[in-house]
């Protein structure tokens, strides 16, 4: 009889997971409608874990969306969408919350920023602290970043610029243009006084560079097997180097160093000096503080603010700075191009010449540029430096997504500008580079405003990137400073094609480009 009860007992135990991992998953989820990325997808992730360990995340989800269709199964509970309509208008407009795929990858201090907040209540709260400081009519009339730009084009760039150009001596533009972003972006937070000068540092920008990329490679573990590693070092293994610790370390320093500075230069009223951004931070967390009716733990309140920025100071200086040789290589292809950008930057009332005019020419003139604005939009389609997944959770009660109903809660739900930016139907000849296609007198108005629903560089919905007007701005102040003065093409552009990850750079880690003066042409 105890061997009858037994063996039931194993049987059922048995069934249940054969109902629980194959034949529910199979057959009867919701979820098991919608077309595999491989027949063992409704039951593992091993498949797609395996194609992101080996860095093909982002070709392989366009392949499966141009031969499945607009919403593909990755995993058990993961699904990958592919357009507007009952995609990322559903789920990034709607409000999806984010996955803690975020705060696992980008969280620091032991603390989360406004991009790795996954509630959209506090993300919300901490949004309304900043956005006014990075709005585009801010930043067009800013004093602070009226200063910053002449000093880091007309001070850094272009005199590095000239003297290449003077010297017929080759540039890596990628290196100068991760110094170039960080200069900008760290200027506006902490005031120029504060910020980096990496373009006149190069010594220290390798340096920093380095620290920062080493890291790059193991990403994947926190994305994905975020306890693999903790596991492995409890019994004395681990799969992420220990000189990635302590790159954390110092760039931890380093941005509470840049914090610290920009507190010494609170009080000061002066643009050139006050830390505008980490200035309008502080003052709002103390205001919350009051409002509660506590008194803020300056402790905490320092790595919130250090957290928060140090994200800000990553994300614009990495991604700018890939848009920008992208751009240059693009534009050092296509002189034509590049010849009638020139003429429509001289038509700027002074132009931004060098050695340097009365005065820079305003800001919203720049912006304005339609062919400057359909070379910066074009590049950013092409080659969105953040390309790869935005992970959200579906919420409670079931939705409905690219026409498939019953889409369970905690179900996670991800778009990639990757292969938004590639539907032929809204952009044909997808991988070939045409600013025409956003210029108003080639394209009929309602031709351009269903690419602009597909563009999707700075994502959408509530929390798309805050500062996504910061990063166009100084892009075209950069380029209109460079083709003004200079025309580039290619000494050596090998291995120039991004690698497949979430954020991208050349493969090969260069771009080499030769300038040559216009001033006398």
């Amino acid at each position: 009889m105890a061997i009858t009860v037994t063996s039931l007992a194993i049987a059922l135990v048995a069934a249940l997971v054969c109902y629980k991992t194959i034949i529910y998953p199979f057959f009867i989820s919701p979820l098991a409608k919608i077309p595999n990325a491989h027949w063992s997808a409704p039951f593992t992730p091993a498949w797609m874990l395996w194609k992101r360990f080996t860095s093909r995340n982002n070709r392989t989800i366009q392949d499966l969306h141009e031969k499945l269709g607009p919403i593909v199964r990755l995993g058990p509970s993961e699904i990958s969408i592919n357009c507007v309509d009952g995609g990322i208008k559903s789920v990034y407009t709607g409000g999806f919350e984010k996955h803690d795929w975020y705060p696992r990858v980008f969280a620091s201090f032991g603390t989360v920023s406004m991009f790795t907040m996954v509630g959209s209540k506090t993300h919300s709260n901490r949004k309304r602290m900043l956005s006014n400081i990075y709005s585009k009519s801010t930043l067009q009339t800013s004093p602070h970043l009226g200063i910053v730009s002449n000093a880091v084009i007309f001070d850094r760039l272009l005199p590095i610029l000239d003297k290449a150009a003077s010297t017929a001596a080759p540039l890596d533009v990628h290196d100068l243009n991760q110094g170039l972003t960080m200069d900008f972006v760290s200027s506006y937070l902490f005031g120029l006084q504060n910020g980096t000068n990496l373009l006149q540092n190069e010594s220290f920008r390798k340096h920093w560079l380095h620290l920062y990329m080493c890291r790059k490679p193991f990403e994947f573990y926190s994305q994905e097997v975020p306890y693999l590693d903790g596991w492995l070092r409890r019994i004395g293994l681990r799969v992420v180097p220990k000189y990635c610790d302590e790159a954390n370390a110092m760039l931890d320093a380093w941005a509470l160093d840049l914090c610290d500075k920009g507190e010494q230069s609170i009080a000061s009223t002066d643009p050139g000096v006050e830390p505008i951004v980490y200035k309008q931070l502080k003052q709002a967390l103390d205001k919350v503080s009051l409002k509660n009716g506590e008194k803020p733990d300056k402790a905490q309140q320092r790595l919130d603010i250090a957290c928060e920025l140090y994200d800000q100071l990553t994300a614009g200086f990495e991604t700018s700075a890939v848009g920008l040789t992208y751009l240059f290589w693009q534009l050092s292809k296509n002189q034509e191009i590049q010849s009638k950008l020139r003429e429509e930057l001289l038509t700027l009332d002074p132009p931004v010449a060098y050695p340097k005019s009365a005065e820079m020419p305003p800001a919203k003139a720049i912006d304005n540029l339609p062919l400057l604005e359909a070379i910066v939009t074009e590049t950013l389609r092409l080659h969105a430096p953040i390309p790869g997944i935005q992970p959200r959770v579906t919420p409670s009660p079931p939705c409905t997504l690219a026409g498939y109903a019953n889409i369970p809660p905690n179900t996670r739900v991800s778009a990639q500008g990757y292969s938004l930016h590639r539907n032929p139907e809204v952009f044909p000849d997808p991988e070939s580079w045409q600013p025409k296609r956003w210029l108003a007198d080639q394209n009929s108005p309602a031709d351009l405003d269903e690419k602009r629903r597909w563009f999707w560089a700075f994502g959408s919905g509530g929390r798309m990137c805050v500062g996504s007007n910061l990063a166009l701005q100084e892009m075209k102040l950069a380029v209109a400073a460079i083709y003004t003065n200079f025309r580039t093409t290619i000494v050596n552009d090998d291995d120039i094609e991004a690698i497949d990850a979430y954020t991208v750079k050349p493969r090969g880690d260069k771009l080499i480009l030769k300038f040559e003066s216009v001033r006398d042409s």
